[in-house]
C-alpha cells in the first residue's frame, strides 16, 4: 500500500492509501479540523469529489497504466484519459482539458499529481516526497504553524448609507480570541457559492467575509452592475474595521466582476483597505464592457440572461437560438422576446448611448483616490476582460515596487487552467503552480507585515509565447521596448509612411465580418484562425514582408488611423495577426465608434468627404515572432459575436433603420495611418 496526501493551496486536504485493486480516502472536513472515516474511492466518491475540486483523483485507480504509458520519457505521451507533453525530464503536463492534472516522476514512478487553477492548486503527493520544493514553498509560508479550524458561518446584515442591507457571511478561526486581519469577497454569484475556496485563508488565522452585492441573491436592492459598488465597499470595509474579531486590516480578492469590486472599492479612498487581489478584473464601460469602445459588446447579452434573476441561473445562457435572439430589435425588446420579461440593467444601460454620470458611478478607474493600496494583479494575453486589467496596470504604474505585483499569462478569462486555448497550444510552461502562494504570500505581507521576499522579488511576471517562459521586469509596460512604427502602404506594412493612398470597403451591418469564438468556451477573446475571414472583401489586410530576423513584441499597441465615411457614424474594428505555417492566427484587437474619437461624453459625427484621425487601443500579449513570419494588420467595421453592428446613423448599435457605409483609410505622408509595435526584442528595421 502507499499512501498520498492531497493538498489544496497547501493545507493537507485528504489522505488516500493505494493498494492493487483499491483505493481508499479520508477526507478532512475544515468545519472540524479532523479527517472523516475511510471510504471507498469508487464512482460515486469519485463523483462527489468532482463536485468541488478539480484535479483527477481517478489516477490513483491507474498508477500502474500510468507507470507503463510513460516510460521511455518520450515528448508526446497519447493515453485513453489525456494528451500529455513533457515540460522537462520527468514531467508531464496534460494539454486537451481544462484544469489539467499534470504528473512529476521520481525515478521513473508517479510522485506527484498537481491541478492548476486561478484561485487554488491542489496536489496529490506520495508519502516519500513530502519535502518536494512545491511544497516546501508552503512550508515556509506556514512556518510550522497547523491549519487551524473553520467556524460555522455567521450572516449580518451590513447596511449601507442609503439603507439598503448587504448579506454578509463571516468565518473564523474556532477559538479566535482576539481581532485578526481579514479578507472580504464581494460577489454577484452568490455568496454560498464556491466559498470553500477561500477556507485557506481561514485556516491560516484569516477572518473571512463574502457578502452578496446589491440586488443579488440575499441582499437588498436592485442590481446595476458596478454602480453602488464604491459607496457599498466602502460601507462594508467601514463595518468590518470596527467589528471585535477585525483588527481593521483588510484585503480583498476575487475574479472578473469580484476584481472590480475591489478597485471600486479602493476608489472610495478608505483607509482600512490594505491589498487586492485582483484577477482577470474587469474595467469601466467604454474601455472594457459592455461598451467598449463605444460599440455595445453583444457578448454581454448571455452573461445578462443568466443574471435575470436574483439569483445566478446559468441555464438562461443555454440555448440554440442565439443568433435568432441577437437579431431581435429594438434591443430593449431582447429579454422580453426571448426571456418573457425585461432585465433591468440591460434596460438601464441603453438609456444611457453616450457616457454620463450613470456610466461613471462604476468607472473605478476615473473615480480613484489618491490613496495607494497594494495591488497584487493576474490576467492573461487572452482574457476577454483585459482592458480592465490594462486600466489597474495604468493606475498603478507610479505605485512603488513594494505595494504592486503582476503575472501575466497565455490565458483566457478562466486564466490559469489550460495549456491550449481553442485548438492553440500555448506551450508546456503555460501554467503555474504558485499562483494561490503568491495570493497568501502578499496578504501576509501587507496584512500581517510578515515579509517573504515579496519586496525585492520582480514585480512583472510575464508569458513569451513561442518562447515558452516567464520572464521579469521591475515595470509595465516593459523599460526595453521601444515603439516601432510601421506605416500602412497598400496592402502592406512598411517602416516609413509612403506615397499617398487609400483603400475603401463597403461595410453592411446586415452583414458585418465575424468575430471568431468557441461558443463552447463562452470565451470572446480566444487566439483564433482569421485566414478565411481576411478574404472577406470588407475586410482590409496589411502585411508585413517574412521577417528576416525574430523579434519580440511586448505590450498592447496603438494603431492610428485617417479615416472618412460617408455614413454619421461606423465603427472601426482592428486586429493584429501572426501569420504562421499558413494561418492567419489572432494575437490582440480593438474597436472604436467613430463618433467617439474626441472622447465618449460627447458624439462628433462624420461628414462626408472630411478625413478624421482616430486612435485605437488594442489588448496586450506577448509573443516571438520568428525569422520567415509575417506580421498582419486588418481592419474592418463588424464583428459579429463580440459587439452589436452599429447602423451607420447616429443612433449606432441601437439604430433600427440601418444603412451601408463606403468607408476609407487613408495612408501615406499626409496621412500616416500606423501601427505602433512594443518590440522587446528583435530586428532594427523590417524589409521594405
Amino acid at each position: 500500500m502507499t499512501q498520498w496526501r492531497y493538498y489544496f493551496s497547501g493545507i493537507c486536504g485528504g489522505i488516500f492509501e493505494a493498494a492493487p485493486g483499491e483505493v481508499r480516502f479520508r477526507w478532512l472536513r475544515p468545519e472540524l479540523g479532523k479527517m472523516g472515516s475511510l471510504r471507498l474511492l469508487d464512482t460515486p466518491s469519485l463523483d462527489e469529489l468532482k463536485e468541488k475540486n478539480k484535479l483527477d483523483f481517478s489516477v490513483l485507480t491507474r498508477l500502474d497504466r500510468i507507470t507503463a504509458d510513460f516510460a521511455g520519457d518520450r515528448e508526446r505521451v497519447e493515453t485513453e484519459y489525456g494528451l500529455y507533453h513533457r515540460r522537462e525530464a520527468g514531467h508531464y503536463v496534460q494539454v486537451d482539458r481544462q484544469f489539467p492534472t499534470d504528473i512529476l516522476f521520481r525515478q521513473g514512478e508517479p510522485a506527484l499529481f498537481v491541478c492548476p487553477g486561478r484561485g487554488n492548486t491542489e496536489f496529490l503527493v506520495r508519502e516519500d516526497q513530502e519535502d518536494d520544493p512545491l511544497l516546501k514553498q508552503w512550508q515556509a509560508l506556514d512556518q510550522g504553524r497547523e491549519p487551524g479550524v473553520v467556524a460555522p458561518p455567521r450572516t449580518f446584515l451590513v447596511k449601507t448609507r442609503d439603507g439598503i442591507d448587504l448579506a454578509t457571511d463571516v468565518y473564523l478561526p474556532e477559538g479566535q480570541t482576539g481581532p485578526a486581519p481579514t479578507i472580504l469577497v464581494r460577489t454577484c454569484y452568490s455568496k454560498t457559492r464556491g466559498q470553500e475556496s477561500y477556507y485557506p485563508f481561514v485556516q491560516r488565522g484569516y477572518a473571512l467575509v463574502i457578502q452578496d452585492v446589491r440586488g443579488r441573491d440575499q441582499s437588498g436592492g436592485t442590481f446595476i452592475p458596478g454602480c453602488a459598488e464604491t459607496e457599498d465597499g466602502d460601507d462594508t470595509l467601514n463595518w468590518i474595521a470596527v467589528q471585535p474579531w477585525s483588527n481593521g486590516k483588510i484585503g480583498m480578492i476575487g475574479a472578473s466582476y469580484l476584481g472590480m469590486v475591489q478597485w471600486a472599492a479602493a476608489a472610495s479612498g478608505n483607509p482600512h483597505l490594505s491589498a487586492l487581489v485582483s484577477i482577470v478584473t474587469s474595467g469601466g464601460a467604454f474601455v472594457d464592457i459592455p461598451r467598449r469602445g463605444g460599440a455595445f459588446v453583444s457578448a454581454m447579452i448571455p452573461w445578462a440572461f443568466a443574471m435575470a434573476e436574483r439569483e445566478l441561473n446559468q441555464k438562461n445562457m443555454i440555448r440554440d437560438d442565439w443568433d435568432a435572439v441577437m437579431n431581435i430589435r429594438p434591443l430593449e425588446a431582447m429579454a422580453r422576446q426571448a426571456m418573457g420579461r425585461d432585465i433591468p440593467f440591460v434596460s438601464e444601460w441603453l438609456k444611457h448611448p453616450d457616457y454620463d454620470a450613470f456610466w461613471r458611478q462604476s468607472d473605478w478607474r476615473s473615480r480613484a483616490s489618491d490613496r495607494q493600496v497594494p495591488a497584487l494583479i493576474v490576467s492573461g494575453w487572452f482574457d476577454d476582460d483585459g482592458m480592465g486589467t490594462t486600466e489597474a496596470l495604468d493606475l498603478t504604474a507610479k505605485y512603488p515596487r513594494e505595494y504592486r505585483k503582476v503575472i501575466l499569462g497565455p490565458w483566457s478569462h478562466s486564466a490559469n487552467t489550460r495549456y491550449t486555448l481553442n485548438g492553440f497550444f500555448m506551450g508546456t510552461r503555460a501554467l503555474r503552480y504558485d499562483l494561490d502562494l503568491l495570493y497568501h504570500r502578499w496578504f501576509d505581507r501587507h496584512l500581517r507585515g510578515i515579509n517573504q521576499g515579496t519586496d525585492t522579488e520582480a514585480v512583472v511576471e510575464y508569458f513569451t509565447l513561442t518562447e515558452n517562459r516567464w520572464k521579469t521586469s521591475d515595470t509595465w509596460p516593459l523599460p526595453s521596448c521601444r515603439e516601432l512604427p510601421l506605416y500602412l502602404a497598400g496592402e502592406g506594412l512598411a517602416p516609413q509612411a509612403g506615397e499617398p493612398g487609400e483603400r475603401s470597403y463597403i461595410y453592411d451591418p446586415a452583414n458585418p465580418a465575424l468575430h471568431i469564438i468557441d461558443m463552447s468556451e463562452n470565451d470572446g477573446a480566444l487566439p483564433a484562425d482569421y485566414t478565411d475571414e481576411e478574404k472577406r472583401p470588407d475586410i482590409l489586410s496589411y502585411t508585413t514582408a517574412p521577417l528576416e530576423q525574430g523579434l519580440v513584441i511586448t505590450g498592447d499597441l496603438r494603431v492610428e488611423l485617417y479615416i472618412s465615411s460617408d455614413a454619421p457614424d461606423t465603427d472601426f474594428v482592428v486586429r493584429l495577426t501572426a501569420l504562421e505555417g499558413g494561418r492567419s492566427i489572432r494575437m490582440a484587437d480593438g474597436v472604436l465608434s467613430a463618433k467617439y474619437r474626441e472622447g465618449f461624453e460627447h458624439p462628433r459625427y462624420l461628414e462626408p468627404g472630411t478625413v478624421y484621425p482616430l486612435v485605437i487601443r488594442t489588448t496586450k500579449f506577448s509573443k516571438f515572432f520568428p525569422q520567415g513570419t509575417q506580421i498582419r494588420l486588418t481592419i474592418t467595421s463588424g464583428a459579429k459575436n463580440f459587439i452589436f453592428p452599429n447602423s451607420n446613423t447616429p443612433e449606432g448599435f441601437a439604430g433600427l433603420h440601418v444603412v451601408r457605409a463606403r468607408n476609407t483609410i487613408h495612408h501615406g505622408k499626409t496621412y500616416p495611418s500606423r501601427v505602433l509595435l512594443p518590440i522587446e526584442t528583435g530586428a532594427d528595421f523590417l524589409p521594405n
